[in-house]
């Protein structure tokens, strides 16, 4: 899907759970889909100067918190920074391919893995209400130099 149908279907998203997409959103949001890999809020923040050079480091945190709440992005705990979640709108366990040397990530969905964490949970009596995994090294690129 192009950049300019994720932001659009973005907003038909936040616009039926009777959010405002706003300008702001918007752009923080496109910014994010173009990058290849994770984006800490300060990057965020130099990019979006470029064309709001008024924007300050809590305009763009407000916005993450946004994003984050209507699962458009993902935080990476690992790195702190953000990237864009594609398939928004479903409740989904999240793991993530984290390249050390380049910097991608891949967003990848593990055959099993919820449900085996969710069991071994279970045996001690605990319920998971959220889930990332976040596995480091390098992508095959990276692998070849």
């Amino acid at each position: 899907m192009k950049s300019e149908q994720l932001v659009e279907k973005a907003r038909r998203y936040c616009e039926s759970k009777g959010a405002r997409f706003t300008q702001l959103r918007e752009k923080i949001y496109a910014i994010l889909i173009n990058k290849a890999g994770a984006t800490g809020a300060y990057e965020l923040l130099d990019t979006l100067k470029e064309t709001e050079n008024s924007a300050k480091p809590a305009t763009v945190y407000r916005t993450l918190d946004f994003l984050l709440e209507f699962g458009l992005v993902h935080r990476l705990e690992s790195n702190n920074a953000f990237i864009a979640c594609h398939h928004f709108g479903c409740s989904h366990p999240v793991q993530f391919l984290i390249c050390d040397s380049c910097g991608e990530v891949k967003e990848i969905q593990s055959e099993g893995l919820k449900e085996t964490l969710d069991a071994q949970a279970h045996a001690f009596g605990f319920k998971v209400s959220t889930q990332t995994i976040e596995a480091h090294g390098q992508c095959a690129q990276c692998q070849q130099h």
